[in-house]
């Protein structure tokens, strides 16, 4: 991207200024050379977003932030309902509720690293990873339903998981305001038998050694210890979220004229937060996050079925469960008022700070664990929310790499069985039902992990508190 035409706000602000369509300014968060390194398409992107009805302050980008569907990936954008804002399905994305949990293990990284290809092996045996891929969980309509409604809650209900992860939970494990009467039985039918599924693309399940602590104090309150094997996994709400995406971008977009909404971007398709068909996507996503809460429940509960069966004394405490692909009612203070708006964010994580009501008691001290993913090869990283956050973005941080290249260009430059040979010979060992999915993931097509954290850090959207490295990786 060329930063002569944007102007500095600090060391890692840049501002695109208002013209032509735009309500708000747009910024993007970034240190310099990571700026340089997006592609023009982002600054098309969030200048768009900044055209929206209702938007309020300015459309954000992270440090992580590459071309996506509407809304640049690493996008947030916040609109007021009472001052005509929209919902905008593009601006979640497809893979709806898309996140990360982490769970604590109480093991040392080398003693799972004695038994990895056949830890290996039992996770990849046991938790169902690819495109279309099955689940032993068939769901009939009632169970369809009360999972929708019922998230992670209902998942603990059926025996698919645990009481006490429900506090450590983005919603204490369940979005209120889910209709489920507003999904699609096409999208019900994908969902039938994915429940406790990894699904493909950059999903994953990790095993991961903490590397590096840079917060004890906040490491502690996490449960993190150096040398000690956590736990990672990354998955959404399936083939449902993606139905649910595709078919309300092509009625908001078929519906713009009739709400008198320009659209600079067919792909920024949305609607008034207070329409009936923005009420019925807001029913109908949040029903997905449900989805996706469960389905990352049960698949905790099937990874401590496999840890507990090598490792009797295995605990599995979860730290914490946020998503990066939603849109959330929050209070945010504005010009020195609080007021009620819709945060969308697609490929950012939501990042509260120290003393945020929202936080379970455990964690209001120290803010919200921000877990921001690696690229099956790289580091992942722990970090926490800030109250700087809250001016800066509306709480808002990175969620991962950033893709560097295409999954087309990865699989014209790797193997996938290369890559997974070169990992092993690193004692990283992954599993996979597809080679050219792993070329695909391949961690050279992605940027620098650790450069987009650093940015995030410094630019105080969220602070540093762990490096983990992996051991064992499933992937989709």
């Amino acid at each position: 991207m060329d930063t002569t035409s944007l102007s500095r706000e600090g060391e890692y602000g840049w501002v695109i200024e208002p013209t032509g369509d735009m309500r708000v300014p747009a910024v993007i968060y970034a240190a310099e050379n990571l700026v340089r390194d997006m592609d023009e398409k982002v600054r098309e992107q969030i200048t768009n977003v900044a055209t929206l009805p209702g938007i309020v302050k300015a459309a954000y980008a992270m440090p992580d932030a590459h071309w996506g569907y509407g809304f640049p990936i690493g996008g947030v954008a916040a609109f007021d309902a009472s001052a005509g804002g929209v919902v905008s399905a593009g601006g979640v994305g497809f893979d709806i509720s898309c996140g990360v949990r982490t769970l604590a293990t109480g093991l040392h990284a080398d003693t799972v690293v004695g038994v990895g290809p056949r830890l290996a092996d039992a996770l990849f045996a046991d938790i169902p990873a690819g495109v279309g891929s099955e689940g032993a969980i068939t769901l009939d309509q009632k169970k369809m339903h009360d999972m929708l409604a019922g998230g992670a809650e209902w998942a603990v209900s059926q025996g698919w998981g645990d009481a006490r992860d429900l506090e450590r939970i983005e919603e204490h494990g369940c979005m209120a305001g889910a209709r489920p009467d507003c999904v699609s039985q096409k999208a019900k039918s994908r969902q039938k038998r994915e429940m406790g599924t990894l699904g493909s693309g950059n999903h994953y399940l990790e095993v991961q050694r903490v590397e590096q602590i840079y917060d004890e104090q906040v490491a502690e309150a996490f449960g993190l210890v150096t040398g000690d094997a956590v736990v990672s996994i990354h998955c959404g709400s399936r083939g449902l979220g993606h139905q649910i995406g595709t078919e309300f971008l092509r009625e908001m977009a078929a519906a713009a004229s009739q709400y008198d909404i320009k659209l600079p971007d067919r792909e920024l398709a949305c609607a008034p937060l207070e329409s009936p068909l923005g009420e019925r996507y807001l029913g109908a996503m949040r029903a997905a996050i449900n989805c996706a809460l469960a389905n990352r429940e049960i698949i905790t509960h099937l990874t401590r079925r496999v840890f507990v069966e090598l490792f009797p004394d295995a605990q599995l405490d979860l730290i914490y469960d946020v998503s990066h692909n939603t849109c959330k009612l929050e209070s945010h203070i504005v010009d020195g008022k609080a007021r009620e708006l819709f945060v969308h964010r697609k490929g950012a994580t939501r990042a509260f700070g120290p003393g945020h009501p929202d936080l379970p008691l455990a964690l209001r001290d120290t803010g919200q664990p921000v877990l921001i993913g690696g690229s099956m090869g790289t580091a992942s990283y722990v970090l926490a929310g800030t109250t700087t956050s809250e001016q800066l973005a509306f709480s808002s941080a990175c969620h991962g790499a950033g893709r560097a290249m295409s999954r087309h260009a990865a699989k014209r430059r790797w193997r996938g069985r290369e890559v997974v040979d070169e990992l092993a010979e690193r004692h990283i060992w992954i599993r996979s039902p597809s080679f050219r999915g792993v070329a695909e993931e391949a961690p050279g097509a992605y940027k620098d992990v650790s450069h987009v954290v650093q940015a995030s850090h410094d630019a105080g959207l969220a602070r540093l508190v762990a490096r983990v490295t992996p051991i064992v990786c499933i992937k989709g």
